[in-house]
Order: structure tokens, then sequence, then C-alpha cells
């Protein structure tokens, strides 16, 4: 490029001033924040829902969907423990109840179920073997009888698996958002500022 053609880019650019860039610079930042600020009430407003969801024993995986969803497309929104945290983010304690207390019906079914097979392999032992004092004949018969009709040994309390009540979901670090979109404008104009000074300086000194 030679020095006419310098001189007259100069003449185009020598009206911009660098700190005009700041200007949409600034705009567009605050509109980042405020992009923010709504993702993160967005987030929060989808998390309560889970919480209603799960009081009221509703749709709690519809919920948990929709806020999943949500999360991982858009920034400001995580929902992950930190490094010194002892809880995980979301705990549906009414999810975790309702598990508890299906567990602790289903041992005391089978608890209900085993008592009646020992009634049954009794009175089925007493007919088949009358003999024998205090029953001691029959006890090998019994054994056998509940054995063959599945009696059930394991009466604990299993543990319930924390996937089913606990949960946590990651935000990108940048999302194709309105905020994620504000923050690129405004680190863009910031860096024109520097750019456009530098620019400005070096022509003005090819043109002297």
């Amino acid at each position: 490029m030679n020095k006419k053609q310098l001189h007259r880019f100069w003449k185009i650019i020598r009206h911009i001033r660098p700190w005009y860039f700041l200007i949409p610079c600034l705009i567009s930042l605050g509109v980042g924040i405020y992009a923010l600020r709504q993702n993160n009430l967005t987030m929060v407003r989808l998390r309560s829902a889970v919480y209603v969801a799960d009081k009221d024993n509703g749709d709690v995986n519809g919920a948990l969907k929709k806020l999943q969803a949500y999360v991982v497309a858009h920034m400001n929104t995580s929902l992950t423990a930190g490094s010194g945290a002892i809880y995980p983010p979301i705990q549906l304690t009414y999810t975790y109840q309702r598990l508890e207390a299906a567990q602790s019906a289903s041992v005391a079914n089978l608890q209900k179920t085993n008592l009646q097979l020992y009634t049954q392999a009794e009175d089925y032992c007493q007919a088949k073997i009358p003999i024998g004092f205090s029953g001691r004949y029959r006890v090998p018969c019994i054994e056998q009888y509940i054995t063959s009709h599945g009696f059930g040994n394991d009466l604990t309390m299993p543990t319930i698996p924390a996937s089913l009540y606990e949960f946590s979901f990651i935000s990108p670090t940048w999302s194709p958002d309105l905020a994620g979109w504000s923050l690129v404008v405004a680190a863009l104009s910031f860096l024109l500022v520097p750019i456009s000074w530098a620019i400005r300086r070096w022509l003005r000194n090819k043109t002297k």
C-alpha cells in the first residue's frame, strides 16, 4: 500500500475515535450481565418446579428433564457441588422417603409371607408326620417345605442408590444465547479500543 492509499485510508478512519468502541462494549456488557442473571433466575424457577413435583409426588422425572435441558444449554446455571460441599445441589427428600417407605413395606411383606409359609409348612408336615414328641421328627420336613417354596432369608433393608434422589447438572462455559453473544460483542468491542488506537498511530506516522 503506497503513501497515497494510506493517506486516503487515514482520512476515513481518523474520525473513528478509539473510545467510540467503549460504547457498544459497555452496552453489550450490561445486556450480558442482565441475561446471565435471567438465566440463573430461570434455573431457580425450574429447580423449584422439581421440588414441588417431588413434594406433591408429581412428574418428578419430567421436571428434572426440563431443568437438565435448560442447565446444559445456558451459562450461569450450574447445579454442581463445589470442592468443599457436603451435599449435592439437588436432593429430593420426598422421593427418598417414598423409596424408603416402599422398601420397608417390601421387607414387611416378605416377613408376613415367611410367617404364612412357615405356618403352612407346619400344617403340612403335621399331617404328613403326625407322630413324634414336640414334632421334632417333622423339622426336616418343615425345612424342606419352606426351602422348596421360596422362603426369603434376607430381610435386611437394602441401600437406596443415591442416583435415584440426588442430582447435579453442569452448565457450559459459554452458550450461544443472549448472554453468550452479548459477552462476545463486549469482548470484541473492548479489544478494538487498543487495536484502533494502534492502527491510528501507525497510519498517522506513515502519512506524515
